[in-house]
């Protein structure tokens, strides 16, 4: 049984993505830590080290996990919603983001930079 070369792994993960993911992706193309595709919260989104840290939800959200104070920062702002994976208790440290999609690429990167060193 032979080996996908990376490459063809990574088109593969890609083609999984939301579409509307494909900004924030290709933010991510030259960071080895960062892998595409894998499901979380029932929706295919970006890992660092095998920990999701941003991805679309089910009803068009795009979510990201963030420190439990700047994302309590955000909803006061209104910037963001606290993110309710479907049964009713809302995730401390996940919010649906509710800025244009211009701004996900630097939500993503926080989230990247948060997520990446809470698993080293």
């Amino acid at each position: 049984m032979s080996k996908t070369p990376r490459a063809s792994r990574a088109t593969s993960q890609e083609s999984q993505l939301d579409p509307r993911l494909s900004r924030v992706a290709a933010a991510f193309k030259t960071d080895k830590t960062v892998t595409m595709g894998g499901k979380g919260f029932g929706s295919t989104g970006l890992k660092t080290r095998g920990k999701i840290f941003a991805f679309m939800s089910s009803n068009g959200e795009f979510v990201v996990k963030l420190p439990r104070a700047r994302a309590e920062q955000l909803v006061a702002a209104g910037d963001a919603v606290a993110f309710d994976p479907g049964h009713g208790r809302v995730m401390k440290e996940w919010v649906a983001v509710r800025s244009s999609p211009r701004a996900w690429v630097a939500f993503a990167k926080e989230a990247c930079e948060f997520v990446g060193k809470a698993v080293r």
